[in-house]
């Protein structure tokens, strides 16, 4: 995601404003075979955007907002899991990207999260449903925990005659 292809949502909060960033551009999305491509920080026209962020919030919070943006998602996963799954598994049957390109993104994938698992992948589709799941599998399971909790405690007990 390049500079230009994102819009700035300014929500209002309590003191002053939040800030979100949101992609609006996913054409190269799924087709390119380097890790680094979808990490917008490491572009270089981003880099004014990235030395604000890191003059302006200490690295916890950056940590806080990361870990919100991943709930986030989850929580859009969980909502959308049917539609979602729809996609993924249109986009598994899929040729999205060359062979190469998907082998270069399955090495550094693998490296990144410690695992071989992505070596089971044969489509750009199959390894974005396995990233998705790496990145937002904790926030997921506390979604899955929350939902089973809730279920629990609003299930009116069975009626007696």
């Amino acid at each position: 995601m390049r500079a230009y292809n994102f819009v700035v949502v300014a929500t209002p909060d309590i003191e002053s404003f939040q800030y979100r960033i949101r992609a609006i551009d996913f054409d190269q999305q799924s087709y390119e075979g380097r890790k680094h491509l979808y990490l917008p920080q490491f572009f270089k026209e981003n880099n004014s955007f990235v030395k604000t962020v890191i003059n302006q919030l200490n690295p916890e919070s950056i940590e806080q907002y990361k870990a919100e943006e991943r709930s986030t998602m989850a929580y859009r996963v969980a909502v959308t899991r049917f539609r979602l799954m729809e996609l993924l598994n249109i986009m598994s049957r899929d040729t999205v990207a060359p062979l190469e390109k998907q082998q270069l993104l399955i090495r550094q994938l693998n490296e990144h999260f410690k695992t071989e698992a992505f070596n089971r992948c044969y489509s750009m589709g199959q390894i974005l449903k396995l990233h998705l799941k790496y990145m937002l599998r904790g926030n997921l399971k506390l979604i899955q925990e929350k939902t089973r909790s809730l279920a629990k405690r609003t299930s009116l007990p069975p009626l007696n005659p």
